[in-house]
């Protein structure tokens, strides 16, 4: 994209721009704490654990609660990452949510989920200022 790696940095730290359902506290700050719920399916408090200015942003899942799956803890110490970095005059983002692993019940529904959100909303968001609903 041709948005910078502060630009796209800035957007990644604003979920509530790109991430749909509600999410309550502060997202930019080291240490912050915040929670997401969609409706009464998904539930998950994250910790920002590393902030690498304009080039990385790791999330931990202290907690979570996923109505969909039998084990509805699974994202529970997981990481949700964000490396940026320039390659060939554009800025490029790579996610991985380190964790969440074929074993998981909720395996498919959430990687599919994750593609929508970062491939639709949050490319939306960074490139024209406003998420779109994917779901």
């Amino acid at each position: 994209m041709d948005q910078s790696p502060l630009e796209v940095f800035k957007a990644i730290n604003n979920p509530r721009g790109w991430w749909q359902g509600e999410i309550v506290g502060k997202t930019d700050q080291l240490n912050d704490v915040f929670t997401y719920r969609m409706d009464d399916v998904h539930f998950s408090q994250q910790k920002i654990v590393e902030l690498v200015d304009n080039q990385k942003v790791v999330w931990l899942v202290t907690e979570s609660n996923l109505s969909f799956v039998a084990k509805r803890d699974e994202w529970t110490n997981t990481k949700i990452q964000f490396d940026i970095h320039s390659e060939g005059g554009k800025t490029k983002v790579t996610f991985t949510h380190h964790g969440l692993v074929p074993a998981f019940e909720c395996y498919e529904g959430c990687s599919g989920a994750w593609g929508m959100l970062i491939e639709k909303s949050l490319f939306s968001f960074i490139t024209k200022g406003k998420g779109v609903k994917v779901f």
